[in-house]
């Protein structure tokens, strides 16, 4: 199964732009990502519709913070991503008319759903600069 690690690809990129002092090229950013420019642009132009992210043009252009880190949390920027699901455990529906199965997913799906909810609930209590006060200063 493929993780989803846009979460915490996005927490690296947005760390960065919080202990810079200039904006952050996509070029920049891909490059510590290890991935293609237009990809990160893709993914801050995410961030940029929900107002956690400005980009400039021009020579000195890039991407910024455009909000208190105080005012953005785990669960904010997982939203900012359609709120795919946390699990990447999945139900099997090859039988969907058998009752081992149909009980089966049942109970599962019961018990990702209470964890995702109290996975969620701690997202939102969660600030960027609560999270980013952990890291050593470079």
């Amino acid at each position: 199964m493929r993780k989803d690690s846009r979460l915490s690809r996005v927490l690296h990129i947005l760390a960065h732009l919080a202990t810079s002092d200039e904006p952050v090229t996509s070029t920049q950013i891909a490059k510590f990502q290890s991935t293609n420019p237009v990809v990160v642009r893709r993914t801050m132009g995410l961030l940029r519709e929900h107002g956690y992210v400005e980009s400039t043009k021009g020579r000195n252009g890039g991407w910024a913070i455009s909000r208190p880190l105080s005012d953005i949390t785990l669960l904010d920027i997982h939203r900012a991503f359609g709120e795919s699901s946390l699990f990447t455990i999945g139900l099997t529906d090859e039988h969907a008319h058998c009752p081992i199965e149909k009980s089966i997913n049942e109970s599962l799906a019961a018990v990702m759903n209470e964890t995702e909810a109290l996975l969620l609930k701690r997202f939102g209590e969660i600030t960027l600069d609560a999270l980013y006060k952990q890291f050593p200063k470079h």
